[in-house]
Parts: structure tokens; C-alpha cells; sequence
């Protein structure tokens, strides 16, 4: 009697630790009842517009009902850039059992989705999720994924270049060539940039520690740069800042963050409002609706700023409509 109650309560035990949701990221969950919702979050890499995509999410949970400690268990994994602990980090959470899943950006959203057909995946940050295959099409997903794109406006971001250097003949590109969703952005721009009489150089890394020589490799050969929303380069926009102010060129990027940290301008995505909007697609499945038939959505409206500072290092004269039609203006 006394060994059948030994190994009922070791089978007990055993089940407690396999009912949480993978802990990839040292969390603990405390009491994990039936009618809480697990929360996996998969990210690439951190950088501010990736984590300002992942507080807009939770945030919007807890307005809802759904806070972390109480009704809400979050499971966080973040791979540093690292494709292999990307992997790892998929693995883990869907060993876990999660009810649902955030993929914030493309290499994070092709992990998870490569390991599980079944669990509900939000994405967000994913610029074209056709292209990574991670859905049928933008308007019926088909799959177990569903959320939001950050498809910038790209051709209007070549234009506003083209206003700030109105000289400019040609553009150079910093990009990591490995990452999908910088492809996609890095065609785009060549489309829109022929449409304007200019011309593209590109200037390819591998990693952030790349960042800083293909951005020199760029002077000379170019009068401005344009940063797409790029995570390797995004990760290291000092960088290219860096090499940009001391050869007076100007650099307009993909999104806000990036101006925030000394690029010139942006007409860009606000990424914790995404966040945000993912977060809403999340409260209708959590209410049963299935993502398979839920469109991709994109963000509707976009924020032009710009950088006084940089512009003054960059030697940029901003034009007074320009001011004049800013969201923002960073001193």
C-alpha cells in the first residue's frame, strides 16, 4: 500500500512539471490550473520595435482580463539572433502545450510554425507571411497561423529620401540577405527607387558584427542610405549612424526605433501599436475564433518622424512642410 502511494505521488508530480507551457526562459508559473491561458512568445532577436511589438501585446492581454501571475502564464524565449536557439525555443514551447503562440518576426515565426500545425500562432513583425510560407494567402491563412505584417511603405520611404536629398543618385542598402522578409523589402525598394531615377547598391551582412564595415563599404559609391526593417541591422543601427555622420549621408529606416537611436527619418510602422492590434486577433481565437479563416491585417496608419540631431550631423536642411507634417520631432 505504502509503495502504490510512493509512485502515485511521483506520477503527480511528473504531471505538474509536463503541464506547463516549456520553460525556455527560467519563468515559473505557480499554480498552472486548467483555466489559465498559456502564452508562448517566440522572439528572434531584441531590439526596441520587436520588444515594443511584444509589451503592446501582453499590455492589450492585461486590459483585457488576462493578466501574467493571475489568469495569464507566460512562457518568453528570445534567441539573441541565434538561429539554432530559435529552433531550441520552438521545440520547447510546443512540448509545453501551449494554448497560443507569439512569433515576433520571420525567422521566429518559421521556427514555431515548422513544429507545430496545431497550436494557434500569432506573428507580428513578419513582413510578407506569403513568401515565408508561413500562410495561403494574406486574406485566408489556411493554416494555424494568422496576425499582422509590418509591409512598410516602402515606395512612400524612397520618396521622403529622395525629398530630404534631393541630389541623391544613388541609394545604398544595408541588409542581411539570410533574412526573408529584408528580401522581400530589399526588391521593393529597387522597384521604387527606378521609378525615381535612382540607384540601388546593395551592401549585404550576416550578422551585427558585419554592420558597421558594409556600411563603410557603402561611401564613396552612395549619398544616402536606406534601412529596411531589417532585424541584424536593426540590432546594430549605431553602426551604420555612425559611419553615416562622418561621411554626411543621409539615412532614412523602415521604422521608428531606429530614428529614435539616430537615423535621420522614417514613414513607418508604430510597432507597440501592432503589437497591440495582434493582441486583439489574439482575444477573438481565445474566444474560439479559428486563425485559418482570420486575414493577415496590416497597420493602417503610419508616423512620420524625424531627427533634428541627425539631421544636423548628417547635414540635412529639413523642409519646412516636412516639419510641418511630422508626428513627431526628435530634438
Amino acid at each position: 500500500m505504502r509503495k502504490l502511494l510512493v509512485v502515485g505521488m511521483v506520477l503527480v508530480m511528473l504531471l505538474m512539471v509536463v503541464s506547463g507551457c516549456g520553460d525556455t526562459s527560467g519563468n515559473t508559473a505557480g499554480d498552472e490550473s486548467a483555466d489559465k491561458v498559456k502564452l508562448g512568445i517566440i522572439q528572434v532577436a531584441e531590439h526596441p520595435a520587436l520588444d515594443a511589438a511584444r509589451q503592446g501585446f501582453l499590455d492589450t492581454l492585461a486590459e483585457n482580463g488576462y493578466k501574467e501571475g493571475e489568469n495569464l502564464i507566460v512562457d518568453y524565449g528570445n534567441a539573441q539572433g541565434d538561429k539554432n536557439v530559435l529552433k531550441t525555443i520552438a521545440k520547447d514551447l510546443v512540448a509545453g502545450g501551449c494554448d497560443l503562440i507569439l512569433a515576433i518576426a520571420t525567422d521566429s515565426a518559421q521556427a514555431i510554425a515548422a513544429e507545430t500545425t496545431e497550436i494557434p500562432i500569432l506573428i507580428t513583425a513578419v513582413t510578407d507571411p506569403v513568401a515565408a510560407k508561413l500562410v495561403q494567402s494574406n486574406e485566408k491563412p489556411g493554416t494555424n497561423v494568422t496576425g499582422t505584417n509590418d509591409m512598410n511603405p516602402i515606395a512612400d520611404q524612397i520618396a521622403l529620401l529622395k525629398k530630404l536629398a534631393p541630389q541623391a543618385k544613388n541609394i545604398g542598402v544595408v541588409y542581411n540577405a539570410g533574412e526573408v522578409n529584408s528580401v522581400v523589402q530589399v526588391d521593393v525598394v529597387k522597384e521604387a527607387a527606378a521609378d525615381l531615377g535612382l540607384n540601388v547598391v546593395e551592401a549585404t551582412v550576416a550578422n551585427t558584427s558585419e554592420v558597421m564595415q558594409a556600411t563603410q563599404s557603402l561611401v564613396g559609391r552612395v549619398d544616402s542610405i536606406y534601412i529596411p526593417t531589417d532585424n541584424t541591422v536593426a540590432s546594430s543601427i549605431e553602426s551604420v549612424v555612425k559611419v553615416a555622420e562622418e561621411n554626411a549621408i543621409p539615412v532614412v529606416a523602415g521604422e521608428a526605433g531606429m530614428v529614435e537611436r539616430g537615423a535621420l527619418a522614417t514613414l513607418g510602422i508604430d510597432y507597440e501599436r501592432l503589437g497591440r492590434q495582434t493582441a486583439e486577433m489574439a482575444l477573438r481565437i481565445l474566444k474560439g475564433e479559428k486563425p485559418q479563416d482570420m486575414p493577415v491585417e496590416s497597420q493602417k496608419d503610419m508616423e512620420l518622424l524625424i531627427n533634428m540631431k541627425a539631421a544636423e550631423l548628417m547635414k540635412v536642411t529639413i523642409p519646412d512642410d516636412l516639419k510641418k507634417q511630422a508626428d513627431r520631432i526628435i530634438e
